[in-house]
């Protein structure tokens, strides 16, 4: 059993590791936060935590999806042919998981209401990319400074937007801007319809209210600063991206790898760690919070300094007075999702695979690597 002393020099040591300073007040120094290598190594140890934790799992399920993983010489651009998978089905969520193992951040379930998606390329039969859009943060400084909320309306207005916690393509396709494919097709005519059909009937889980089943807008921020995929990011002359600037810095992945150790540390000290409703980003960050204080941390720890650049993307052109209860309906903006697929093509695609080199000699075997660990870590 841990003790207080030896946590708090546990989670000093980790942010040190994770190459964290301290000024001579003990106020936490983060990296250079416009590096994105630097963000990526803040990553990096939960990311490969994790990776180690599933890796029975991994090794199990890699073998029966391999396939679908693409090489360079399978892919001819003009040829590319997207289609969109919403995952409900139990290979739909083994591919969505493996997948998703592949990218620099943690992996996440996501939390509240969900929806997740494959891109495949009907071509080849190979996945071009993933998305999934959970439920939002109710409080998003970036985000609720838009708009003037009716008193006692926020949770509900702000329950009929979805934010995307995870959003990428898969190699080679990221090498030929497949990420900005991906990010079109969360905004597609098929999702919200989708969010419709799922979620029409469903009452909140805590007030067992029936909200509207209108899915309106989305919200992002990206992994590692300014995003390179949501910028500039249009469909013919509609902006689909739209930057709200900067989140102030606060979170808690950084000591997410530590995270069961601090929950085995509050069991003891007689705090309930058990799920429930509000399990999910509010629930870690108030263990977390919990064990600093324990442990005589400032809760200021929980400021890593990594400003993410956040986007809402508009589903109805009348957002503003729809989330101000000015608008009763919602005025939906038509994105089929074969359209945005044509218009990435011709915007994007085809020059981007005439001018760089590289995406044909993509090995799949890659994935393999980057997925099964055959060192130790410490």
């Amino acid at each position: 059993m841990i003790t207080t002393e030896e946590l708090k020099q546990l989670i000093i040591s980790e942010l040190e590791d994770l190459n964290f300073s301290f000024d001579e007040k003990g106020n936490l120094i983060p990296p250079d936060s416009k590096d994105k290598a630097a963000i990526r190594r803040l990553h990096h140890p939960a990311q490969q935590a994790e990776l180690k934790k599933s890796q029975s799992w991994i090794k199990h399920a890699l073998p029966r999806y391999q396939h679908f993983f693409a090489n360079g010489n399978e892919i001819i651009p003009n040829a590319i042919k997207p289609r969109l998978v919403q995952v409900t089905l139990g290979w739909h969520s083994d591919l969505f998981r493996l997948a998703r193992y592949l990218w620099s951040l943690p992996y996440s379930f996501g939390f509240g209401r969900r929806l997740r998606y494959l891109v495949l390329d009907d071509a080849n039969n190979k996945l071009i990319g993933i998305f999934g859009l959970q439920s939002p943060p109710i409080h998003f400084p970036v985000r609720d400074k838009l708009f003037k909320y009716p008193e006692g309306a926020k949770t509900a207005l702000v329950n009929q937007t979805m934010d995307i916690f995870t959003l990428g393509a898969i190699p080679p396709y990221n090498r030929l801007l497949g990420g900005k494919l991906i990010a079109l097709a969360a905004v597609s005519n098929e999702v919200r319809r989708d969010y419709y059909i799922k979620y029409s009937d469903r009452k909140t889980e805590m007030e067992e209210r029936l909200l509207p089943a209108h899915l309106v807008a989305l919200t992002t921020t990206s992994a590692f600063g300014r995003s390179s995929i949501y910028n500039r990011l249009k469909y013919k002359e509609q902006l689909v991206a739209e930057s709200l600037g900067y989140t102030e810095g606060y979170g808690n992945f950084h000591l997410q790898r530590l995270y069961p150790v601090f929950k085995e540390y509050l069991e003891t000290e007689g705090v309930s760690t058990q799920g429930g409703y509000g399990t999910g980003p509010r629930r870690t960050w108030q263990l977390i919070r919990k064990t600093l204080d324990s442990v005589d941390l400032s809760s200021d720890l929980l400021k890593h300094g990594v400003k993410r650049e956040a986007f809402l993307f508009r589903l109805v052109s009348n957002l503003e007075d729809y989330m101000e209860s000015n608008a009763q309906t919602p005025d939906y903006f038509d994105y089929p999702f074969n359209d945005l697929a044509q218009y990435w093509k011709e915007r994007w695609l085809i020059a981007r695979a005439e001018r760089v080199d590289g995406w044909h000699q993509w090995d799949s075997k890659e994935i393999v690597e980057r997925l099964i660990l055959n060192e130790p870590i410490n």
